[in-house]
């Protein structure tokens, strides 16, 4: 029998749901630092190394152009909140560098983490949702507490579409009930695309060196491509699951969001490697290693590449930077076959909606018994309590892909094991390695994703061109880098390939960067440019 929910006031969920608390201004006592935002890891250990920067002094600044950015000024709405202990985790860290101390990899580096990510500290781990507003996590993700051992100072955490989206098919990204509608920071007026819109937002416009996002299906390369960034998906079960809120164990992963491929590789080699209390991450201390080995700017001579035209769309502002893109392989040294064929693009889609239908009520039961102090035990005590706060969870659309999954059988159900085996062997052997295959190739290129879309909460998202799918089903890695503009907006390409070969994808991805420095800073426009 249900349990009967703990509703919160509407008072505090209006309060809650009206915007994130503000961020106090940076404290007194440390001195201004020469504008670092869009500084990269290796440059801002350089500078800390040598005495000429704390890691104190680079958080007060983040803290300070959050506060001006984010909360103020072009209101980008990326940051859901703050980590209260950040300044004191900085200062240790740089006490630490003062002693002499052997420090990590991440030593002093600010981290935001994407708000479904569970920290085992002060702040909230909601999914966006007002509904888990409540006790903190009892601990952090394994992901985090790699993170923390490495030496990153976790900055806060940021906006998404709530839920990772998996609530409505009639939804915007970037929205949640808490942290109301994250904006894209090149163009205001448009969307930053989903789920993982603030940690892509906030990279972009310089409110943290990186950030951490999850993905499902499109949710960290969409708003890596949109936002002019670097996102990583990495094969599934590379980075442990532990510690966050799910859709679906079959696809789920978190993934780096940097400016460039470098400060992704690192952020992977960081969070890589097995959990046992993760099944899907058996096998990947076998393949983890150091990625930062594969950024080499002749990583793309003699790699073959493949193009999936049947990916990407018909605009020609987006096919104009496609072929910019293949002609930029080709001078690098990279063999371009255009076009290639990936075998049963349009026959698992529908395998892949009755699988996360199944999987989101599983796995969102099993994740909500490891919370207490909130007021939802189930998906079905999500659903009661949208509706009994619909002025705040359901003001712009409903939960219809919450209700599909709550009738759903076990995971024994025939109907479900059928749905999953189909659609991993049509994504997988017989797809994009079939693909691979067949013309030799190291890996698969497409357009990520269309330019951002007006954000229209009424109407829901108008997504265009979208690259995710096959790798997303099929567990295998993708990662988008930044390829150009379509009227000041950004346009990404995505290079995927076979399981575990991020090694390849990672040197594809970086010459492919080096050749191209297609990435601009945002301005905040108010308007798409001619």
């Amino acid at each position: 029998m249900r349990r009967t929910l703990v509703l919160l006031s509407l008072v505090l969920l209006s309060a809650l749901s009206a915007a994130p608390a503000p961020v106090a201004a940076a404290p007194a006592g440390h001195a201004a630092v020469a504008p670092l935002y869009d500084a990269s890891i290796a440059r801002l250990e350089a500078k800390m190394q040598a005495g000429t920067l704390t890691s104190a002094q680079l958080t007060a600044m983040f803290i300070r152009r959050i506060d001006t950015i984010d909360r103020a000024g072009p209101h980008l709405n990326a940051v859901i909140e703050l980590n209260p202990d950040a300044l004191a985790i900085a200062r240790r860290i740089d006490a630490e560098r003062r002693a002499g101390k052997p420090l990590g990899p991440l030593a002093g580096i600010p981290v935001l983490l994407k708000d479904n990510i569970d920290t085992g500290d002060r702040m909230q781990t909601t999914a966006g949702s007002l509904a888990l507003v409540g006790a903190p996590a009892a601990s952090d993700a394994t992901l985090v507490a790699r993170l923390r051992a490495a030496g990153a100072v976790i900055l806060g955490k940021t906006n998404l579409s709530e839920w990772a989206n998996y609530r409505s098919n009639h939804s915007t990204s970037g929205w949640s009930g808490r942290g109301g509608q994250t904006r894209n920071p090149y163009v205001l007026s448009r969307n930053p695309c989903g789920s993982s819109s603030g940690s892509a937002v906030a990279v972009s416009a310089g409110l943290s060196t990186v950030a951490i996002g999850s993905e499902t299906d499109g949710s960290l390369v969409c708003p890596g491509s949109v936002n002019g960034i670097v996102a990583i998906k990495p094969t599934l079960g590379l980075i442990p699951r532990t510690g966050i809120v799910p859709i679906s164990h079959s696809q789920d992963t978190a993934g780096p969001m940097a400016r460039d491929v470098a400060d992704a590789a690192r952020l992977l080699t960081v969070m890589a490697g097995s959990d046992p209390a993760d099944p899907a991450s058996a096998d990947a201390n076998a393949h983890k290693t150091d990625y930062t080995r594969f950024l080499e700017a002749g990583g793309l001579k003699g790699k073959r590449i493949g193009v999936v035209r049947a990916l990407a769309g018909d605009d020609p502002d987006v096919l104009r930077v496609l072929d910019q893109s293949i002609a930029a392989l080709r001078k690098a040294g990279a063999t371009v076959i255009d076009p290639v064929v990936i075998p049963h693009l349009d026959d698992y889609g529908k395998n892949e909606n009755i699988v996360l239908s199944y999987e989101f009520k599983h796995d969102l039961d099993a994740y909500l018994a490891t919370r207490s102090g909130v007021p939802v035990r189930t998906l079905a005590d999500v659903i009661a309590f949208n509706r009994a706060h619909a002025a705040q969870e359901l003001p712009w659309f409903g939960q219809g892909l919450m209700i599909a999954a709550e009738k759903r059988g076990p995971l024994t159900d025939p109907k479900y094991r059928k749905a999953l085996a189909d659609e991993k062997r049509l994504a997988g052997p017989e797809g994009i390695d079939a693909a691979l295959q067949k013309d030799h190739l190291d890996a698969l290129l497409a357009p990520t994703a269309s330019p951002a879309w007006t954000t229209d909460l009424v109407n829901g998202d108008h997504v265009g061109v979208s690259s995710s799918s096959p790798a997303a089903v099929a567990g295998y890695p993708d990662i988008t880098v930044p390829a150009g503009f379509v009227h000041g907006l950004p346009v990404g390409v995505s290079f995927f390939g076979a399981k575990w070969s991020e090694p390849t994808l990672i040197a594809i991805a970086y010459g492919f960067e080096q050749a191209t420095h297609a990435r601009r800073d945002p301005r905040f426009l108010a308007h798409a440019v001619p």
